[in-house]
């Protein structure tokens, strides 16, 4: 064998690994793009209600859109009351009262059940965890009468502490399945070694099995806020002047002298607020939490 044919055979296997490196690269930059572009086609439709919300009423309604028009807080002013309109303090605070209290009702009550299917499992426990995901296919229509009519005998019509109570029921199933997730990866022998040292129930839940599942309970309460903070169907029928919530006020923008896009825009901007600033507080414990137990 020549000299040059000895060269070109060596030569050949790193030409092929420089070229499969090529390829590979070239893949992953057009991966690399494509998912900005995917990124920004989910973020365009928020950043063009931010947009909005800084616009007049006459820019806004403008049919193309005036993106270059003059930015404005007239929105964010309407929207406060400052022009004599309805302040919406009344509506964020119930809001906030509601997907707070029955957030925090929704945990007490999911974490003994979440223990009982997980770590103490009791006989036929999958049925129990089928039986709480039936809750969820029944339509949230289907219940409106019913329910309106009980909060009509019962006198709770316009009541805040009757949107806990429903918040807390319709997010229940959803975060004992979180949190039965969660808490089967807790080890069995820190409980164990807690209750040898004579911890009670109460002792474990608090002070050994939150701890450890702290960012899959945090997990499971953000999603449970976000839920209740957004609900809007029950919030609509059951709430009137003293209940309102915030989704229910957004609907005041649409009247039948038309809609006020601008308001509208500003408004949601404000109502998403506290959400995003949850979910960004809590980001840490959020991504631990919901990637908790797909590792082992």
């Amino acid at each position: 064998m020549s000299a040059s044919t000895a060269t070109t055979a060596s030569a050949s296997p790193s030409a092929s690994v420089n070229a499969h490196t090529r390829r590979a690269r070239r893949r992953s930059a057009a991966l690399g793009v494509a998912a900005w572009v995917v990124g920004i086609g989910f973020c365009l439709p928020a950043l063009w209600m931010v947009l909005t919300s800084f616009h007049a009423e006459a820019d806004a309604a403008t049919n193309p859109p005036s993106i270059a028009a003059a930015l404005t807080l007239d929105g964010y002013r309407a929207f406060f009351g400052g022009g004599g309109g309805p302040t919406p303090w009344p509506p964020l605070v119930n809001s906030l009262a509601a997907s707070f209290f029955s957030t925090v009702l929704v945990l007490l009550l999911a974490l003994p059940a979440a223990y009982a299917l997980s770590i103490r499992r009791v006989r036929k426990w999958t049925d129990v965890m089928f039986f709480f995901l039936s809750t969820k296919m029944l339509p949230v229509v289907a219940g409106l009468l019913p329910v309106y009519l009980f909060a009509k005998n019962t006198g709770l019509l316009d009541n805040i502490w009757l949107l806990v109570l429903l918040y807390t029921s319709m997010n229940l199933p959803i975060a004992v399945w979180m949190m039965q997730s969660f808490l089967a990866d807790v080890p069995v022998s820190i409980i164990e070694a807690a209750q040898v040292d004579g911890a009670r129930l109460p002792t474990v839940l608090r002070r050994v099995v939150a701890p450890v599942a702290g960012p899959g309970i945090a997990a499971t309460a953000l999603i449970c806020f976000i839920f209740s903070w957004n609900e809007l169907l029950f919030a609509r029928v059951l709430t009137g002047v003293v209940a309102g919530t915030a989704p229910v006020h957004l609907t005041t923008f649409v009247t039948s002298q038309g809609l006020f896009l601008a308001q509208l825009c500003a408004a949601s901007v404000v109502v998403s607020l506290p959400v995003l600033v949850a979910g960004y507080a809590a980001q840490d414990k959020l991504v631990q939490g919901l990637s908790l137990g797909a590792v082992k």
